[in-house]
């Protein structure tokens, strides 16, 4: 039986030159990999079809000096992450996993935002129903909460890194992989603000193409 490449769709591909001390924390607890800390910089990819990741993180371990994080394969998408101290050696590393792609950074789609809400005084019961689920810290009664929906999921990791650069938020929710990307944020109402402004600018400065749209 004769076997062929079939083309891979980018979905979606984000560099992060410094990862912040709630979001390195966050994917380290929800990691099947090997776990990254604050101050790395990571590269995360998403493709479909998803089992060809495999493919992928092997051309990057054998030639960069990274350390994996994150190799995802669901139901249509796959989604990696590598991770490093050496910031030349994760940016590297992304380049050849696109080079074996077959694909560009022009080729990935643009985010769309599906939910971008802000909840000023959340109910200490609604706090408590949140924090069952939390992915990071906790909610608090009277907390904003800020709530974000993006597809190509993996953009909500540049998200999330961001807000945390920009405000002293806090991360209670990080879902960077399947059919959306799902954020959580809770603080101050200034806090709030600060941390949305942030993710704006980082999702409005992501180009690609249309969804709908072929490579």
């Amino acid at each position: 039986m004769s076997s062929s490449k079939k083309p891979i769709e980018l979905r979606g591909a984000v560099h992060i030159d410094q990862m912040q001390p709630q979001f390195a924390a966050t994917c380290a607890a929800n990691s099947d990999g090997y776990f990254p800390v604050e101050g790395e910089s990571a590269f995360w990819l998403e493709v479909c079809p998803g089992i060809v990741v495999n493919r992928l993180l092997d051309r990057a371990l054998k030639a960069c000096d990274v350390t994996p994080g994150a190799l995802i394969t669901e139901r249509h998408y796959g989604t990696l992450e590598v991770h490093g101290p050496d910031q030349g050696q994760v940016i590297h590393a992304g380049e050849l996993m696109l080079e074996e792609a077959g694909v560009q950074l022009s080729d990935a789609l643009a985010p769309q935002i599906l939910t971008d809400e802000v909840i000023r005084k959340v109910s200490p019961y609604q706090a408590m129903l949140l924090n069952r689920t939390r992915a990071g810290m906790l909610v608090l009664g009277d907390d904003a909460l800020y709530t974000l929906e993006v597809n190509p999921a993996v953009y909500v990791t540049l998200a999330a890194n961001e807000a945390e650069k920009a405000s002293r938020v806090r991360l209670v929710g990080l879902g960077a992989e399947g059919a959306v990307g799902r954020l959580r944020l809770a603080g101050s109402d200034a806090e709030i603000d600060e941390a949305v402004a942030a993710v704006r600018r980082a999702l409005g400065g992501i180009q690609g193409r249309d969804h709908g749209e072929g490579r």
